[in-house]
């Protein structure tokens, strides 16, 4: 997501690299292995275990020396992207991926993310949270002291605790769609009116209760959709402590635990929620450009000097340029003038701080609780615990807007009036507990759409200040059709059926554009023949019919359009690549799914089917030669269950496998076939289940000792 707004950055920064003349500097990465990162002084108590598809089992005496164990043992697994991330955090990931990363540091510079954490770490953050955070730094510089060979950038270690909560403070926004109003500005174009995301991202989340399961079991399905690889691609660990820390399930890069699965009490699921959390500002500045009007006064604008380093081969150049403030937020000037940015959780740094509480939670009144922190700006939540209940929260750290503005436009920026400085309530925010019908879902969409009709959640009772999001998906109408069709009980069978469903509803944006493509007139010939073979499609991407490639190539850019809000392409060229395409590659307009769709990792080349907003969620860019290769959608996945006595258990799946980046490793692609096959692995959460799978031990920096016959070998 973040690459996306540098991609729409990035022509700023490519003629900024015109300018900057010889002041090159030398700073290939060969450079970054003659620096020594010392060991960090700090010792700690902690021994990872590796099970059997190299998934790390990390058991610390205290919760800080888990973490330091799950960085060291996620280094291990990906080093490379961790280091990203990292320069990420530090405004520096220009210097290792060029123009892109480069636009990416601008809007590190223009948050000024980093002055928020220095100024509040001390009196924001726990001693617990500090103390979690700084271990974790530990474990990321104790491995890049042990393999410089490794290291990509000098400078960036060691890393400290203050990296590592910027990192999660930068971030946030992104997730709600800031990016498309920086780019619209940076473009000199009108903000959007909504919180679209530029990217495909997603996820679909489900949670039962027992009184819909044929056992009394209690169920969640953990089902994000993220990108296959990158900063934002989900690792699994399990991270435990002697101090009660006990929690499974998915997490990203410089995260010290997940952020999403389950502990021994109660889990959630997340899922992007696109709520307007972004206000832009037009100020109104004097001749010279360095006031501007605000309360019948003129204010100076503030400015700050900044430097882009941009790696262009074996060098890194300099670029200059300048940052503005203004008592609104970070401010652009473009063509059509100054607009300052106001956003959700601006200034908020305690991210971190609530996922750790979170997964400290034993109860549905101390999860609520922990919510009501409001530090995580965004995102659904579907939760599910061990006593039963089942909820969806509509989480947003929702601006306290005031009557009389049209908060989706652009605002006068010259009156205080218009610029809140407070929260919403905490209980005027959307949220479903324990449903009669004994089922929620979440696939993107309206939060007034999550169960039965008769148990929905009434939108007409919630301020239209607030800007809770209408959109549908196509995920949500047929979550919504099956599940509501189901009269009995909802065992794990007929979850699964919903939630690995391929299907696509004539309500969704396919419908409309499927009845366009057939009023379409071709002469007879191919074309012609393509038309009647999609006019006999059965309406699902589960490779039975000879439709399905078809259709499969051309639902790809009319679902992204649809879900980010867009209007759909002009469906004549729609259709006629797509038709192109598989003759072009295939001989015919009718090869099964499988030839096409493809997931490829290492030595791994699969078949797949599902689709683009399909609940069996599959993504690709344009196609990759002759096919069409996944590279987000459905990745890490978890089912989790309680049963009556509250005991939990789980089973979970990754795309590629736990170390996804480091293709001379066993689990490089292990996992892969399952993730085709649509089969899950076990998750071995307790202590008893795991021991007999354990395949390795070892301290952080020790030795290894191999168990059960396994090997420690990565």
């Amino acid at each position: 997501m973040i690459r996306k707004l540098a991609k729409i950055l990035g022509v700023i920064v490519a003629a900024l690299l015109l300018v900057a003349g010889g002041n090159a500097l030398l700073n290939s990465r060969w450079l970054a292995t003659w620096q020594t990162v010392e060991a960090p002084s700090a010792t700690y108590d902690v021994v990872i275990r590796r099970d059997e598809w190299g998934v790390p089992h990390v058991l610390g005496e205290t919760d800080a020396d888990a973490a330091f164990g799950l960085a060291y043992a996620h280094a291990e697994d990906d080093f490379e992207t961790l280091q990203e991330v990292i320069a990420s955090a530090r405004g520096r990931l220009g210097e290792l991926t060029g123009a892109e990363g480069a636009a990416q540091d601008y809007a590190w510079h223009l948050f000024d993310a980093r002055s928020d954490v220095d100024a509040g770490y001390e009196s924001a953050l726990s001693p617990d949270t500090r103390a979690l955070i700084e271990a974790y730094a530990d474990g990321l510089n104790l491995y890049a002291s042990e393999h410089p060979e490794e290291l990509r950038l000098r400078g960036l270690f060691p890393v400290t605790g203050r990296d590592i909560a910027t990192g999660f403070a930068f971030t946030s926004p992104f997730f709600y769609g800031i990016d498309r109003t920086l780019g619209a500005l940076a473009n000199s174009e009108d903000p959007p009116r909504n919180g679209e995301p530029e990217t495909e991202r997603g996820s679909n989340a489900f949670a039962v209760s027992p009184a819909r399961d044929p056992d009394g079991v209690t169920k969640l399905i953990v089902n994000s959709h993220q990108p296959f690889e990158g900063p934002v691609a989900w690792y699994e660990a399990h991270v435990t402590s002697a101090e009660g820390l006990d929690m499974i399930g998915g997490l990203f890069p410089i995260s010290p635990l997940p952020l999403l699965g389950h502990n021994r009490h109660l889990g959630w699921a997340n899922t992007v929620n696109r709520p307007d959390l972004v206000d832009v500002y037009r100020l109104e500045l004097d001749e010279d450009g360095d006031r501007y009007r605000y309360d019948g006064e003129w204010l100076p604008l503030e400015s700050r000097r900044i430097w882009l380093h941009v790696r262009t081969g074996p060098l890194v150049l300099p670029v200059p340029r300048t940052v503005y403030r203004s008592v609104h937020g970070p401010v652009m000037i473009n063509d059509n003038g100054a607009f300052a940015i106001r956003y959700a959780g601006i200034g908020e740094i305690r991210q971190v701080e609530q996922y750790y509480r979170l997964t400290r939670a034993e109860n549905f009144e101390e999860w609520q609780a922990v919510m009501r922190m409001q530090a995580i700006p965004a995102t659904n939540f579907v939760y599910a615990d061990g006593e039963g209940h089942i909820a969806h929260l509509y989480n947003a750290r929702f601006p306290d807007r005031a009557e009389g503005y049209d908060w989706r436009g652009v605002l006068p920026g010259d009156t205080s009036a218009a610029v809140w400085t407070a929260n919403a309530p905490f209980e005027g925010i959307p949220f479903l507990i324990d449903p009669p019908s004994g089922y929620i879902f979440n696939a993107n969409n309206t939060p007034c759409i999550a169960t039965a009709p008769a148990d929905n959640l009434d939108c007409e009772s919630f301020s239209p200040l607030l800007g809770i999001e209408t959109n549908t998906t196509n995920r949500m109408y047929r979550a919504d059709e099956l599940l509501a069709a189901i009269e009995g009980p909802i065992g794990w069978p007929e979850l699964r059926r919903v939630k690995y469903d391929r299907g696509y509803s004539r309500q969704s944006a396919a419908g409309p554009y499927f009845r366009r493509i057939a009023a379409l007139n071709f002469p007879e010939g191919a074309l012609s023949d393509a038309q009647q073979l999609l006019a006999g499609w059965d309406w699902s991407l589960d490779g039975e019919g000879d439709a399905d490639a078809l259709a499969a190539a051309i639902l790809r850019s009319v679902m992204l359009a649809a879900y980010r809000g867009d209007p759909l392409p002009e469906p004549r060229g729609v259709f006629t690549n797509a038709v192109a395409f598989l003759q072009d590659n295939y001989g015919r307009i009718d090869p099964s799914l499988g030839e096409v769709l493809r997931l490829r990792r290492g030595d791994a080349d699969l078949p797949l089917t599902g689709g683009p907003d399909a609940l069996r969620a599959i993504y690709w860019p344009a196609p990759e030669g002759d096919a069409l290769v996944a590279t987000a959608g459905d990745s890490y996945i978890m089912e989790i269950s309680w049963d009556g006595e509250g005991q939990v258990s789980s089973r979970s799946i990754h795309q590629f496998g736990a170390a996804s980046t480091r293709p001379n490793s066993r689990h490089y692609a292990d996992q892969a076939p399952l993730f085709a096959a649509m089969r899950m692995k076990p998750t071995w959460f307790t202590a008893d289940e795991l021991e007999a799978h354990i395949v390795c031990r070892y301290r952080p920096g020790g030795e290894r000792q191999a168990a059960n016959g396994g090997s420690c070998e990565r």
